[in-house]
């Protein structure tokens, strides 16, 4: 917890949370309410803080990482040294006072093996999920925030040969893929002067990098039409990550996300697009806290008659 040493004297009261393994996220509610996310569960903790206190913690993590938050200024999202998250907002737009979520990192990669033991992932699945990869599927992973996308994510990679070259792009350092020939590329928000580097910028640049499977952290936007037109156009073997509640929800905001592109396309050929180009979908959730993929279905075509996908269960 070195990357913390500066950080820690501001907010002292939340040491031991911070430093607890167990604790995945940390949540403040303003001065009088503490959750954290401990083995998959949330759960109150008996800490009453000061608004005061808060207030310098988040200004001077703000300033860390050169960035700022005031009442004039009340968001912050951050990415922390050690790659956890630290999310604020201040007061007028905070009702609760100062609300704080951090998500630690997790330095440390779950194999498919431990998915399995855990029970996040069967024996039959993580089996299929193999073989799909090896055959250069494209995969979308989709589940609500803090279900494993990621996780789930890095174990599949595990399974792309060590001799083909990967390029993974993301908006904040989350992926660890550990293969010979990786290319790790990570957008840029905007600052004052200094310009934006998009997660869809980087998609394009990409196909110039000779990437024999191309790794997205998360769709959220106008990039999913890019990603679409490189599974269309070679780039076989994506994977790929979307906040979604189930497989079928994840098709629909996939094509919402490309429907913001500056592209001139009719609905219909949109969904066509994403049939012919997605071969998997994934989607986790939480089940008595823990992580589960409970869904894999595989993508067979587009009926525009009845505007939906057909999909079939893999597993």
């Amino acid at each position: 917890m070195k990357d913390w040493e500066t950080i820690i004297p501001f907010i002292k009261p939340i040491e031991h949370l911070i430093l607890d393994p167990e604790i995945s996220e940390i949540m403040i509610n303003g001065a009088d309410q503490v959750f954290i996310e401990k083995n998959g569960l949330l759960q109150r903790v008996p800490i009453t803080l000061s608004e005061k206190m808060l207030e310098r913690a988040v200004v001077h993590i703000a300033r860390s990482v050169g960035d700022d938050i005031s009442p004039e200024k009340p968001l912050l999202d951050a990415r922390l040294p050690d790659g956890s998250r630290f999310a604020a907002v201040f007061p007028p737009c905070s009702l609760n006072g100062i609300s704080i979520a951090i998500r630690k990192f997790q330095a440390r990669i779950h194999t498919a093996e431990e998915l399995v033991r855990s029970g996040a992932v069967t024996p039959e699945m993580m089996e299929a999920l193999k073989t799909a990869v090896e055959r250069r599927d494209n995969i979308l992973v989709s589940g609500a925030a803090g279900t494993g996308k990621t996780t789930l994510l890095n174990a599949l990679a595990t399974f792309i040969p060590d001799e083909q070259r990967i390029v993974v792009i993301e908006d904040t350092a989350e992926i660890q893929i550990d293969k010979p020939n990786v290319v790790r590329l990570v957008a840029r928000s905007p600052q004052p002067d200094v310009p934006e580097v998009s997660i869809r910028e980087l998609l394009r640049r990409t196909l110039r990098l000779r990437p024999d499977r191309i790794v997205v952290g998360e769709i959220r936007g106008q990039e999913a039409f890019d990603l679409l037109q490189a599974m269309n156009t070679g780039h076989s073997g994506t994977l790929s990550t979307i906040h979604a509640n189930s497989c079928a929800e994840a098709l629909s905001r996939l094509s919402i996300c490309v429907l913001q592109s500056d592209v001139n396309l009719p609905y219909q050929a949109i969904n066509r697009a994403i049939a012919e180009s997605l071969d998997l979908v994934l989607h986790l959730s939480r089940v008595n806290g823990r992580r589960v993929v409970d869904e894999v279905v595989r993508i067979n075509s587009y009926d525009p008659a009845t505007d939906s996908h057909e999909l079939e269960k893999v597993v």
